[in-house]
C-alpha cells in the first residue's frame, strides 16, 4: 500500500557491548499507519521504539522522521523529537506538579504556547481520554490507568506528528490495561501515525495495519495482523505465537 513514509530506519545497528541488539533493521512507517512491534523479551523492541526519536543512540544506519534525516544532537534533535510524542511503561510524570500543570508543562516550554492556550488544550485532551475531571489533582492521587492517559494527553499536547509507546500496559494491573488500550484504539481509529511495542495480542490484532515480530536482534516478519496470527511464516513466530496465544 502507496503511504507517504513518515518514519524510516535504514540498515540501523545498536550494540550494548558486544549485544548485538539491533541488526540491520529495515523499517517504514506510513504516515496514519499502526505498527504493532511484538516478540519475546530482549528481543530488541523496546531498544528499537527507543531509537526512533534517539533516546537509544545507534551505531551505524540513517533514522529518517517526514524525509528528514535525524540529527545525532542538539537543537535539531530536540525540534525533531518534539515531533515524536512517547509513553513509556513508567508514566514519568511530574510528582510535584497537578495533572493539568504535567499535559500543558512541555506546550509552553517547547511549543511556546501562552499558559492560558495551553491549559485550554490540554483541557481539550484530558476530556478526549476521559480524564478532564481530574485536571486539579496530583498523579499519585490516580491509579496507574489514570496516570498512562494523563501522560497519553500529554504526549497529544504538543501535536506530534507520530506517537511511539514501549509497553504502556505492562507496568499495570489488569483492570487498568482496558482503559488505556481503549485510548490507544481511539487514536488508531483518529488516524494518528503509532508505533507500539506490546504484549497486547488483542490490540495487535484489532488496531494494527501491520505487525512487525522481532527475535534476536531482527524483524523477522512484517505482515498483516491477520496474515500473521493465522499463518505465521517462520518457526520463531510459530513458537512465540504456540506459547502465548493457549494462555
Amino acid at each position: 500500500m502507496a503511504v507517504d513514509p513518515l518514519i524510516e530506519l535504514r540498515h540501523v545497528n545498536k550494540y550494548f557491548g558486544e549485544l548485538h541488539v539491533l541488526q540491520d533493521i529495515d523499517l517504514t512507517v506510513g504516515k496514519g499507519e499502526v505498527v504493532v512491534v511484538i516478540g519475546p523479551s530482549g528481543s530488541g523492541k523496546s531498544t528499537l521504539c527507543r531509537a526512533i526519536n534517539r533516546l537509544e543512540p545507534v551505531e551505524s544506519g540513517e533514522i529518517r522522521l517526514d524525509g528528514q534525516p535525524l540529527a545525532e544532537e542538539g537543537r535539531e534533535l530536540a525540534r525533531l523529537r518534539a515531533e515524536i510524542g512517547m509513553v513509556f511503561q513508567s508514566f514519568n510524570l511530574f510528582a510535584h506538579k497537578t495533572v493539568l500543570q504535567n499535559v500543558s508543562l512541555a506546550q509552553t516550554k517547547v511549543r511556546g504556547r501562552k499558559k492560558a492556550q495551553a491549559d485550554k488544550r490540554s483541557l481539550e485532551l484530558l476530556d478526549r481520554v476521559g480524564l478532564a475531571s481530574q485536571a486539579p489533582k496530583y498523579p499519585a492521587q490516580l491509579s496507574g490507568g489514570q496516570q498512562q492517559r494523563v501522560a497519553i494527553a500529554r504526549a497529544l499536547a504538543m501535536d506530534p506528528k507520530a506517537l511511539l509507546f514501549d509497553e504502556p500496559t505492562s507496568a499495570l494491573d489488569p483492570e487498568m490495561i482496558n482503559e488505556v488500550l481503549e485510548v490507544m484504539q481511539q487514536l488508531a481509529r483518529d488516524g494518528m501515525t503509532m508505533v507500539v511495542v506490546t504484549h497486547e495480542m488483542g490490540f495487535a490484532r484489532s488496531a494494527a495495519d501491520r505487525v512487525v515480530f522481532m527475535a534476536d536482534g531482527r524483524i523477522v516478519e512484517d505482515r498483516t495482523p491477520e496474515e500473521f496470527f493465522t499463518d505465521p511464516r517462520s518457526d520463531r513466530a510459530k513458537d512465540f505465537l504456540s506459547k502465548i496465544l493457549t494462555h
